[in-house]
């Protein structure tokens, strides 16, 4: 009987601009790879400011920018979606618990956060460089507030919830960001120890236009207060925004009406 050779695997056809793209996501790998080896990366900080006196500051957050080979800042938004549940993503974790570390070391005065996701809470790397800067006179823990997002912390509730009991009598604070973003299950929220939240953006810029998300930010609030939980609303563009919110027990605001991102601090 006759064979036949199987049929070639189908072959997958790629336009010039899909390509482009596919050529475009390689580079920039290559990129956020080369710059986290050589530690090509800053810190911009952004003010968090009293409700009550907007040229207060609480506190800044300190927002990682990396660098390309020629300076240029990297757009995190071509690949922090990719990487994010990575060992590139944790490496990111490190070197911007790193910088914020050494910075509050540099500025007594200063308190800062730094965005961690849950899974950094059990890597290794990230783990020692936290607790060996705490070990240390100087008390960094407690200028250091570390920020979990809604969806990172309901993927692993059990390690965050943990983790948060071992350091916060070391005195670093925890805020959940992007509260009200619709991952939390708020079983879990008497679990979790998070001492502020940031209202997610989604429901503050443009509220005054929004009577969905007026009576979404007053809910917010009264579980918040009910949790003894301190509150930023976060992403706060527009003056007559920032004074609808005035009428909350809102604590504290962020956005680019009171402060862009710097990287230079007065």
């Amino acid at each position: 009987m006759q064979t036949h050779p199987a049929p070639d695997a189908p072959t997958t056809f790629r336009s010039p601009l899909e390509a482009a793209f596919a050529s475009q996501d390689a580079d920039t790998g290559s990129m956020v790879a080369r710059a986290l080896a050589e530690k090509r990366a800053r810190l911009a900080f952004q003010p968090v400011v009293l409700m009550r006196d907007t040229r207060q500051v609480s506190f800044h957050e300190g927002l990682l920018r990396l660098n390309d080979d020629q300076g240029r800042i990297i757009n995190a938004g071509q690949f922090i979606d990719e990487v994010i549940d990575t060992d590139v993503g944790r490496r990111i974790d490190c070197l911007a618990l790193e910088l914020t570390l050494q910075m509050l070391r540099e500025r007594p005065d200063l308190r800062l956060s730094v965005n961690v996701s849950a899974r950094s809470f059990g890597d290794w790397r990230w783990r020692t460089t936290l607790h060996d800067a705490l070990s240390q006179a100087g008390h960094l823990g407690d200028r250091l507030i570390l920020e979990i997002s809604e969806g990172s912390a309901m993927l692993l509730p059990e390690i965050v919830t943990r983790f948060m009991a071992d350091v916060q009598p070391l005195g670093v604070c925890f805020a959940l960001d992007g509260y009200g973003g619709g991952a939390l299950s708020f079983k879990h929220l008497s679990n979790f120890y998070f001492d502020l939240v940031k209202i997610d953006r989604y429901f503050t810029r443009r509220i005054t236009r929004a009577p969905d998300h007026q009576a979404i930010v007053a809910a917010l609030v009264s579980v918040a207060r009910q949790f003894e939980m301190f509150v930023v609303a976060d992403g706060v563009e527009h003056k007559e925004d920032a004074a609808f919110l005035r009428t909350y027990e809102i604590d504290c605001l962020q956005g680019y009406l009171t402060g862009r991102p710097q990287f230079k601090l007065q």
